[in-house]
């Protein structure tokens, strides 16, 4: 991936990862293929792609949940390796993970104040902090984390299964909050909350990345949210980023006939009439991948080339700094001067 001068240096970069999970009597699933993504202090990086496209493995790697077989990845200068259950670099704490399910992410048997103050402890324990903390002092800033996400003062001695499933997401943002963060890798952090909740939480992760500068990675398969929410879009399929861009030029002029039949399926209520169009075909198998071009047996513009050889991410040609996109089609005949049929209309 080529590094953007205009951009501040990175906080996050991931270096052509790779993450393998193996299968008995199969060959390994690659779930990630050479992956290269770098997030700036303060960016809203939205990843987005079909189920199985990897990105749900791609948080886990940044996060060192899911250990990388080969490349690297580095947050504000320290190195993410894989980390045991009890393990985390204290260089790390300011890069925090909310997950797709809250239920699943906090523990049912302790508070919600108590498990945001341990992360409270862990964090002091980490800066090194000469004077240790009083447990009141740990208490009060439970509850202004869970102030901050628009949970009343109440909220620190309730359990999780005492909330609604929008509370619930709110309270693991506020436990997240609470290693004061630098960046947050969110995981589908709305696909299982209701459309109100959907949108209430989005909306609070939008509005603390901009307040406060928090990087935050918003990974998620509905367009319509990330375009609402991004500063910068990253599109995936079959373990690989195949394009990268701006929201607007995402939006507005995407290259790959990928993006193009995403933002096609995508649902326009503006009463033209047009309907969405859902991609056919079905996503190949990780673990034997097609040669070439990993999207060549959907796409519609497939040439010779996209069946033999594999595109790089690269600059379309009278392109600026971006979008990058990983298409032979694309990288010839330059940017918006290709497009995958029409969806049909009503």
């Amino acid at each position: 991936m080529s590094v953007n001068a205009s951009r501040p240096a990175p906080l996050l970069r991931v270096e052509d990862v790779v993450v393998e999970y193996p299968r008995k009597g199969l060959p390994p699933m690659r779930a990630l293929a050479g992956v290269g993504l770098e997030i700036a202090p303060g960016e809203v990086v939205g990843i987005v792609g079909e189920s199985g496209c990897g990105k749900s493995t791609l948080a886990r790697a940044v996060t060192g949940l899911a250990p990388a077989h080969t490349g690297s990845v580095t947050f504000d200068g320290t190195p993410v390796g894989a980390m045991g259950r009890r393990r985390r670099a204290p260089g790390l704490l300011p890069l925090q993970m909310v997950f797709q399910d809250p239920n699943a992410s906090l523990n049912p048997r302790r508070t919600i104040g108590a498990q945001i103050q341990e992360v409270v402890v862990a964090r002091e324990r980490a800066r090194g902090a000469g004077r240790r903390r009083s447990d009141p002092e740990n208490a009060r800033e439970a509850v202004e984390a869970l102030r901050r996400v628009g949970l009343p003062d109440g909220a620190a001695e309730k359990y999780p299964h005492e909330f609604s499933g929008g509370q619930r997401q709110r309270a693991a943002i506020a436990r997240a909050l609470a290693s004061r963060p630098k960046m947050i890798v969110a995981d589908e952090p709305v696909s299982a909350l209701d459309a109100s909740a959907q949108a209430a939480v989005a909306n609070l992760l939008r509005d603390l990345s901009r307040e406060e500068g928090i990087a935050l990675a918003f990974i998620s398969h509905d367009l319509a949210v990330v375009g609402a929410l991004a500063d910068r879009v990253v599109v995936m399929y079959l373990g690989r980023v195949v394009e990268t861009g701006t929201v607007e030029q995402i939006f507005n002029a995407p290259q790959h006939p990928y993006t193009q039949a995403l933002l096609a399926a995508v649902p326009v209520p503006d009463g033209s009439g047009t309907r969405p169009r859902a991609l056919t075909g079905e996503v190949p198998d990780p673990g034997s991948p097609p040669p070439g071009c990993r999207f060549h047996p959907r796409c519609p513009l497939a040439v010779g080339r996209c069946r033999s050889d594999e595109p790089a991410l690269l600059r379309a040609p009278g392109a600026t700094a971006e979008p990058e996109v990983a298409c032979w089609v694309a990288q010839e005949s330059g940017p918006a001067t290709h497009t995958a049929p029409a969806p049909p209309t009503a």
